[in-house]
């Protein structure tokens, strides 16, 4: 960081032990830090010397519509500005928020629990104009293991837009309603599932028009030559083990989406 600490606001519709938390680690590493509770149209005077906008979303925000409204707003104000903004939620919502509130997609989203050693980098690329999510390849994540795809997810979040969904059926629902500018670029699909099992996703997908062209990762735990040799005659663009590590998964992704 530079010798000039670098400002920024909290917007939050309630302050809360965890947002004093958060507020102490960033003042802890050097951040100018100022919380904004409720008094939101201060951030139209302060838009110009603040370096990042952090707006921390209350658990009940999709069943409140003055809140939804607030949001808005608050967005509306940001991006009226030129200013620059995280938002930090619950993952669940995101997908529906983006419908309730579009302008979202041209900020930064982190899930809840924060974790300081992703929201610090989030914060430096948001500052630095490298770390929006426009632009970002969006991964679709379909695991029966809700633990292992979280995981998969947290390991590959920076990088990527990442949605998760938890069974076969579900991955061709959620597919079907992706808006066209909102595509999935690449599906990370479990090789063994209950009810519909990968293989037969994959073959559905393919024989859609509206999904057949985009690339499916398989996730297997087998790695022995007979299993990887049974995934791969079903042709799909590549297989990955669910015993790889992070570095190996993101290394592989990055050849896959360049």
């Amino acid at each position: 960081m530079d010798d000039k600490p670098k400002k920024i606001a909290i917007a939050v519709f309630q302050y809360s032990v965890v947002v004093k938390g958060i507020e102490k680690k960033l003042n802890d590493i050097g951040y100018e830090v100022s919380i904004m509770d409720g008094d939101f149209e201060r951030i139209r005077e302060h838009a110009g010397d603040t370096d990042v906008f952090i707006a921390y979303l209350p658990t009940d925000l999709l069943d409140d519509s003055v809140k939804i409204k607030t949001l808005t707003n608050i967005c509306e104000m940001i991006n009226s500005a030129g200013a620059k903004m995280i938002l930090i939620g619950e993952a669940k919502y995101h997908r529906d928020l983006l419908t309730f509130v579009p302008v979202i997609k041209g900020f930064e989203w982190l899930d809840r629990p924060v974790e300081m050693d992703v929201l610090r980098p989030m914060i430096e690329k948001t500052i630095s104009g490298t770390g929006t999510s426009e632009g970002k390849k969006r991964i679709l994540i379909v695991d029966d293991d809700p633990s292992y795809a979280k995981m998969v997810r947290e390991w590959i979040k920076s990088d990527y837009r990442v949605d998760i969904v938890t069974a076969g059926m579900q991955a061709i629902s959620f597919l079907l309603k992706v808006p066209e500018n909102e595509k999935i670029d690449l599906i990370l699909l479990d090789y063994e599932m209950p009810v519909v099992d990968g293989p037969q996703v994959f073959q559905m997908l393919k024989q859609d028009p509206a999904t057949y062209r985009i690339p499916v990762i398989f996730l297997t735990g087998l790695g022995t030559k007979e299993a990887v040799e049974r995934v791969m005659a079903l042709k799909p663009d590549g297989y990955v083990l669910k015993s790889t590590t992070r570095a190996d998964l993101l290394k592989y992704l990055s050849g896959k989406l360049s």
